[in-house]
């Protein structure tokens, strides 16, 4: 596995430089920010990374508008205690993407959001997991979450600005060329391989996963 240093240079003779490299290298956001985030926008983008799992991305960006009106906001009391007459309702609104069983998540996420009430808040909970055990804040969401496992979970912490890694293909390449894995990781050996490699890069450069991540994946 290639010291950290040496998988930046090659990212940065792909994108023009290590100055420009840098650039795009967005910091994720403080711990106080994410405890900061409402509960309604960590239940909106759980629900949008929801949607968008297996479908066409921009067709549910075209259409977000519809789901913060429909969803009253991504209230996370009121969406909790989703009734049948709403639920009902929900299937056959236009503004949205009618799928019922993702619907049904809006509900069962909004009751996981209540309940880390009880350790703080989600922002707290989430914001305060160790980076080190990015794996096990994964393991949890998708324990106690609804279809927000794997790569939904992945992608709801980085667009929350949540320290994490993304398992991309691109990122996922750099890792079978590092000899970490040598495939899409999905076992819980590999999960583990692929955080101790993180940890490892982590190390070295002092970097948040984040970052590591994004130099992974503009790398290949």
């Amino acid at each position: 596995m290639r010291h950290f240093a040496e998988i930046f240079d090659i990212a940065a003779s792909r994108k023009g430089g290590a100055d420009a490299l840098e650039a795009m290298l967005d910091p994720p956001r403080s711990g106080a920010e994410l405890a900061a985030l409402p509960e309604d926008r960590w239940l909106s983008i759980m629900t949008k990374c929801v949607f968008q799992a297996g479908f066409n991305w921009q067709v549910i960006e075209n259409k977000w508008d519809g789901f913060e009106a429909a969803f009253h906001g991504f209230d996370p009391g009121r969406c909790a205690f989703m009734d049948d007459r709403m639920f009902d309702a929900l299937v056959a609104d236009t503004r949205i993407v009618r799928n019922p069983m993702k619907i049904a998540t809006v509900r069962d996420n909004a009751a996981f959001l209540l309940e880390l009430r009880e350790q703080g808040g989600a922002g707290k909970v989430f914001g305060d997991w160790p980076p080190t055990d990015f794996i096990g804040l994964l393991e949890m969401l998708k324990t106690r979450g609804a279809r927000i496992g794997g790569s939904t979970g992945q992608y709801a912490m980085r667009f929350a600005g949540r320290d994490g890694f993304v398992l991309s293909r691109d990122v996922v390449a750099r890792l079978i060329a590092e000899g970490v894995v040598d495939k899409q990781p999905a076992s819980k050996t590999a999960m583990r391989a692929v955080q101790s490699a993180f940890n490892t890069w982590l190390e070295q450069s002092g970097r948040s996963l984040t970052r590591i991540s994004r130099v992974l994946a503009m790398s290949v």
